[in-house]
């Protein structure tokens, strides 16, 4: 009896001290922003004129080696959709003298990944590995780059992997939403393909391709981690200083202009019908013609993302899944070209929901234009860029990765250490600016069951026209996507 007198004692202190104990009321109050800094980047150039970019940072025993080169989806022919990213994929599958299982065997053999890839601005090839197995990766990676075979048996396999991953998404609302979204709405190509061009990719494609666009002249060799700038350079000639461009002409970048049929003259909703999906995918898309990563609304550009749709906090995500329920969630995203870039957001709701998702986000995209953005807002958003960028760095792969943006960009390597200040230095009025200035007018594209939401969606945009295609009749490589 004692005994659980005194416990309810005990028990009796604890309840009383812990707001002492466990926490405070108000929270303290936020630290303020530090700047990412990273060290210079040391620029040295190859008599071929392959450019060495490298950052020194020897915290941890790890280097990335990062082969960039300048060209990507862009360079491809609408009709050879997919082929930077096949030949970049291709590099890593076997050489003159490795086959694919031991250029693979050979990099697990040193602890370290190789990856390759294409994007629409550029394309690339990096390995990462101790600082002590440098000169060997190296010569896998020039291997790679330099002697390609190209077999054709690889080729088959890859194509049949992409084309099976392709047909899988074009059944999923969100990548069939996104997909339109490239031809319809911003007058590019699927830089991942088409079923079309896959199939009809040649291995004579992949050779002339490769041949053209990668050239010492136009790539950059990216070090960041545990090496000195001068072995950099030094191990980079003895690996590619014989590289030379070849004879022919690199190929064309692809003249993206915005569809004439629309013209961003008025609201337009597109409705991909998919029958009996289960769900409904609501992208808004607007392609910003002279508002390229260059530009000095980057900056404001990304804030603005940040607050719409660059996070959970962000406000389609709080008003579409937080306060309302009606998806797991909602984003926006720029997509940066030299001189352009994609503007679109995304989500994905039930086919009951799909039109009043709709309303929801233009309101959003429209409030960005309207109303200021208060402190109490924008500082936590501007936050989240800054931490997302500034932990990006802390990795030697993130590192090059960013060295690697800027080169693709022709943006000086010292905005590395300017992107804090930068980001913070955005106001309010700039957001709204930006946003009244260039979002509106954008395109509504719906991929969901239509027999589902037609009547909602012609309630609620009874001024709005509707185009809807069936799933089974979209054709990209159509102007007016119809087969």
């Amino acid at each position: 009896m004692l005994k659980a007198k005194y416990l309810l004692v005990i028990f009796a202190l604890i309840c009383t001290s812990t707001p002492f104990l466990f926490g405070q009321e108000t929270p303290p109050a936020s630290s303020a922003p530090k700047a990412a800094r990273v060290p210079p980047v040391v620029e040295r150039k190859l008599s071929n004129g392959l450019t060495i970019a490298s950052v020194e940072r020897k915290a941890v025993p790890l280097v990335t080696i990062q082969l960039l080169v300048k060209s990507g989806a862009s360079e491809e022919a609408p009709a050879k959709a997919g082929l930077a990213d096949i030949t970049a994929s291709m590099l890593t599958k076997g050489t003159k003298t490795r086959s694919a299982t031991q250029v693979a065997e050979a990099i697990e053999f040193l602890g370290g990944t190789i990856n390759s890839g294409a994007g629409w601005n550029s394309w690339f090839v990096s390995v990462t590995v101790t600082s002590d197995k440098v000169d060997q990766a190296m010569a896998i990676l020039a291997d790679v780059v330099l002697n390609p075979k190209f077999d054709q048996k690889e080729l088959d396999l890859l194509k049949s992997q992409t084309l099976d991953e392709l047909t899988n998404n074009l059944k999923q609302p969100s990548f069939l939403a996104n997909y339109v979204a490239s031809k319809y709405s911003f007058g590019e190509h699927p830089a991942g393909g088409t079923p079309d061009s896959i199939k009809g990719m040649t291995r004579d494609d992949i050779v002339a391709f490769h041949t053209a666009n990668f050239r010492p002249d136009d790539a950059v060799l990216i070090f960041t981690g545990d090496i000195a700038p001068g072995s950099a350079e030094a191990i980079s000639q003895k690996a590619f200083g014989t590289w030379k461009s070849s004879a022919g002409s690199r190929s064309q970048p692809q003249v993206v202009s915005m569809p004439a049929a629309r013209n961003g003259a008025s609201q337009t909703i597109l409705v991909v019908d998919l029958p009996k999906s289960g769900q409904a995918a609501v992208t808004y898309a607007k392609p910003l013609m002279s508002v390229g990563r260059k530009s000095n609304v980057y900056y404001p550009a990304q804030v603005l993302n940040s607050v719409l749709g660059g996070g959970y906090s962000s406000r389609l995500n709080y008003e579409i899944r937080i306060k309302r329920g009606l998806s797991y969630g909602a984003g926006s995203s720029f997509a940066w070209r030299p001189s352009s870039s994609d503007f679109s957001t995304r989500t994905q709701t039930k086919n009951e929901s799909a039109a009043e998702v709709v309303g929801l986000v233009l309101d959003e995209v429209k409030k960005l234009g309207e109303t200021s953005v208060g402190n109490e807002e924008l500082v936590p958003r501007k936050s989240v860029l800054t931490g997302n960028f500034g932990r990006n760095l802390e990795t030697t792969a993130g590192l090059a990765t960013a060295v690697g943006e800027l080169y693709a960009f022709g943006i000086p390597t010292s905005e590395l250490n300017a992107y804090v200040t930068s980001v913070n230095g955005v106001s309010d009025s700039e957001i709204k600016s930006f946003a009244s200035g260039n979002l509106s007018r954008g395109d509504i594209i719906i991929v969901g069951d239509y027999s589902v939401f037609k009547d909602d969606l012609a309630k609620r945009f009874p001024k709005t026209s509707v185009d809807v295609i069936k799933a089974d009749d979209l054709d990209l490589s159509k102007d007016n996507l119809h087969k």
